[in-house]
């Protein structure tokens, strides 16, 4: 992933991620204000709701005190009314349920249902509630069905007067209520009675009655919740019932989806505004940063006139400068360094020259000075055929140590073809055959041909040199091992021996023109190697650990096009 693409991830999170966290605030905290405003308005009513209850309380123990003392409820107990006459008193009273009943709670006369004449009344009256003064709800059989009221009960003259009003809509609605609430009473477990009637689904409060509060989500929809506050209405140390106030939740979650839109637009385009603002930021820095990679891969590759366009004054373009300047350096230090290297070359090889010639000379003074002292006397001719012996063998040094650097100086260009590698291994082994002696050879060739391009008479040398440097690090004798290998887009020739091993210094310097660790040797024979592989596009490594031996490897490429 680039600089510039992480750059617009990040600039387009920071700008999502800052929005989700506003938004998800601002929706918590509009959640928790509507919370609280509800609270107060379901107290609110709650307080109000109580307040007309115990109004309606006092005003059904009036009237149930009034028809318990009139006359008309004294001559239904005396028996000299007719089995009806209690609808007339409770239009008088204002009541709609009234029942006159015998000690034993035999019906004497009944408002709402004058055929229950002579039958026990069953109202859902607790026992000890016969005896109370306060009003309280109950549940009433009806011929259609059964009604809630507030009822009280009143005893005259041995018999019991038992009546009330009916628990109608028409009370919830003249509580007044706020848009969004409505309070209702709830009688028992899948009982409950507001504004609109009956409450279909009223098992659904139980548990809201339960815990004192809580929602409840009527249809499959979120904005058929409503949060409720329950306040319990005990008798006797039970609970008969209680009243709810309830606030529809459907404001509060078309808020919240508001505030969950405007948060998703608003993101969105926080997004796109990070994305052109990180692609305009991103134009700034990473455009001028991709030159300067361009030019560092430039220089990298060897070319130093590389050079940075600076399109600004700030960092960037301080960074720009900074890179030309470098550059600029390195041309100047290149130039230095390569007159260095050239004059420390020729000083090297007038050195070694000097001193591989000088060895050979040595001897050819000492021979014609013996041959001058010698001239006069009689054994002449044999000290003339020992010194013309030596004259010739260092003549012949000379020939071979001046040759050496002249190969060394003036190394032909390959002729490639193509060849198998394996017979011109073959070849070279079958030459250094008798020159062995103790030194025990092993050929380990890969099956079949063997092919690449290369220049024979040039790799036949290379090899020539390693296994003479091999020879020469096995004076005593040891293993020779010498393999090849065929690998992917090369071939592989490694010549590996038992000797006294290389340090890591030495493998270091090994390939550099005049250095050897040997007494004897110019220090070219492993430069021409390199050389020659060099040419073939190829590569050369050492690895060796003293008292281990060492092992060259050499990996030719199979097409000298490919590689060059």
């Amino acid at each position: 992933m680039t600089f510039r693409t992480k750059l617009l991830f990040i600039s387009s999170f920071t700008v999502a991620g800052a929005v989700a966290l506003v938004t998800g605030a601002v929706s918590v905290s509009a959640r928790r204000a509507f919370e609280r405003v509800d609270a107060q308005r379901r107290a609110a009513l709650l307080d109000q709701f109580r307040s007309e209850l115990d109004a309606r309380d006092h005003e059904v123990s009036q009237q149930m005190q009034r028809a318990a003392e009139s006359t008309a409820v004294q001559q239904m107990i005396a028996g000299s009314a007719a089995y009806d006459a209690a609808q007339a008193e409770a239009e008088a009273q204002g009541l709609d349920f009234l029942d006159v009943m015998q000690p034993d709670h035999t019906i004497i006369s009944s408002a709402h249902w004058p055929a229950r004449f002579g039958y026990k009344n069953d109202w859902e009256i607790a026992l000890e509630d016969w005896d109370s003064k306060e009003a309280f709800f109950t549940r009433i059989p009806l011929p259609e069905g059964t009604a809630i009221a507030l009822i009280a009960i009143r005893q005259t003259s041995g018999a019991f007067v038992a009546g009330g009003r009916r628990l109608t809509p028409e009370f919830f609605k003249s509580l007044g209520r706020a848009p969004g609430m409505r309070a209702l009473l709830w009688l028992g477990p899948g009982l409950a009675i507001d504004a609109q009637g009956p409450i279909a689904d009223a098992h659904k409060l139980d548990a809201v009655t339960a815990r004192g509060s809580g929602s409840v989500q009527w249809t499959s929809s979120r904005s058929s919740a409503e949060a409720f506050a329950s306040l319990p209405l005990r008798r006797n140390g039970r609970v008969i019932g209680a009243l709810l106030a309830g606030t529809s939740l459907a404001e509060q979650f078309g808020l919240e989806r508001a505030i969950l839109w405007i948060g998703v637009w608003v993101g969105s385009g926080g997004i796109v505004i990070g994305v052109l603002l990180g692609w305009w930021t991103t134009e700034r820095i990473t455009r001028p940063v991709e030159k300067l990679a361009e030019g560092a891969r430039t220089v990298a590759s060897g070319d130093l006139s590389a050079r940075v366009a600076v399109a600004s004054n700030d960092e960037i373009g301080e960074l720009a400068e900074a890179f030309n300047r470098m550059t600029a350096q390195l041309i100047e230090q290149r130039d230095r360094t390569i007159q260095a290297e050239r004059v420390a070359a020729w000083r090297e090889l007038a050195r070694r020259l000097a001193h591989e010639l000088k060895n050979p000379l040595f001897p050819l003074q000492i021979t014609v000075e013996n041959l001058q002292r010698a001239r006069e006397r009689p054994e002449f001719d044999e000290v003339f055929r020992e010194s013309t012996s030596t004259l010739l063998a260092e003549l012949s040094n000379l020939k071979t140590i001046i040759g050496r650097f002249s190969d060394f100086a003036k190394m032909p260009p390959p002729q490639f073809e193509t060849i198998d590698v394996n017979e011109i291994v073959r070849g070279v082994m079958k030459l250094y055959d008798t020159r062995l002696r103790d030194i025990e050879p092993s050929i380990e060739l890969a099956d079949g041909k063997l092919v690449a391009a290369v220049d024979a008479d040039q790799l036949r040398r290379a090899l020539g040199n390693l296994v003479l440097n091999a020879m020469d690090a096995m004076p005593s004798g040891g293993m020779l091992r010498v393999a090849t290998e065929r690998r992917e887009d090369s071939v592989r020739v490694s010549i590996s021996d038992s000797g006294q091993g290389l340090t890591e210094e030495e493998c270091a310097r090994l390939f550099t023109p005049y250095y050897t660790t040997k007494q004897h040797g110019t220090g070219l024979g492993l430069a021409i190697v390199q050389s020659v592989v060099s040419d073939h596009h190829g590569k050369i490594s050492v690895m060796s650990e003293p008292g281990k031996g060492a092992t060259f490897v050499i990996d030719l490429p199979v097409h000298q096009g490919a590689a060059a």
